[in-house]
């Protein structure tokens, strides 16, 4: 069976780099020498063990790629970037038709998938690639629609604290803050508490010092309207492995479809749970 080459977007990241890490070491897989990376980055190369990885600013990649593209033959890109750059990398893969991973979170989302769904390839998007959490999701999302308003005249307060280079809101917070919406309890997005002060991170949520500056840690709790009853759930993740084992299960399925002839569809990591009998 050949390897499925794949080529790792967002590094020096450290969730790109954590994926190309774990692909490399994976013989599943074959890791792309190369590196989409941002206009801030000023370093040429980025090194992986015994691997010399050549980053590839924006104002090159339009050559470069077709350079990539005649040397490696077919190959999945994965997206681990910056979520101001979500929708151009996504017309960028479009453009030049390669499939991708995009665990990236941010950017206009509607118009993201809307861009796969007018292209000639296929896609998985997630805004969290850790299959476990995604499980969570689903349960939460079949709650809401199974028992709506179930909360109704509770009140919601959402924790969620990230290292601090994460620029935007937890893509998963705002994905169970829908599914309480639809339980019952108007809650906006922009009321979700975001922790990126590393030293609160350590004296006042207890994380780990040596997972400060890669992690995820989120808190919703529901209160009654009387104060009689609470409920609250967390789900915290120290480090980022359990991302980069779902980024590649995502990767085998998204291969699978490839050579199914799908074209033009966005798949989710549920799509990559119920494939996996999980």
């Amino acid at each position: 069976m050949s390897r499925i080459k794949v080529m790792v977007n967002g590094m020096p990241g450290n969730m790109a780099a954590n994926v190309a890490r774990h692909v490399a070491d994976d013989g599943r897989f074959e890791l792309i020498l190369f590196s989409l990376t941002g206009p801030e980055i000023t370093e040429k190369e980025y090194k992986l063990s015994s691997l010399q990885i050549r980053l590839v600013n924006p104002g090159e990649r339009e050559n470069i790629i077709n350079e990539i593209k005649k040397r490696e033959g077919d190959f999945i890109s994965i997206d681990y970037t910056h979520p101001s750059a979500v929708n151009s990398n996504a017309e960028f893969f479009c453009r030049h038709s390669l499939p991708f991973v995009m665990g990236t979170t941010g950017g206009d989302r509607k118009k993201l998938a809307e861009t796969v769904l007018s292209s000639g390839i296929c896609a998985i998007i997630s805004p969290n690639m850790a299959k476990q959490i995604v499980g969570f999701q689903a349960m939460m999302e079949y709650a809401a629609k199974t028992y709506p308003d179930l909360f109704r005249g509770y009140s919601l307060t959402v924790k969620e604290s990230h290292q601090k280079g994460k620029a935007d809101t937890s893509g998963t917070a705002k994905t169970i803050v829908g599914c309480f919406n639809k339980l019952g309890i108007p809650f906006a997005e922009q009321e979700i508490s975001m922790e990126r002060d590393p030293e609160r991170q350590e004296t006042v949520w207890g994380i780990p010092p040596e997972f400060i500056k890669g992690h995820g840690w989120h808190t919703y709790t529901l209160v009654s309207e009387d104060q009689t009853v609470k409920f609250e759930f967390s789900h915290n993740i120290n480090g980022r492995d359990i991302y980069a084992k779902g980024t590649l299960d995502a990767i085998f399925f998204l291969n699978g479809r490839i050579k199914e002839g799908v074209k033009g569809r966005v798949f989710s990591m549920i799509d990559v749970l119920h494939a996996s009998g999980i």
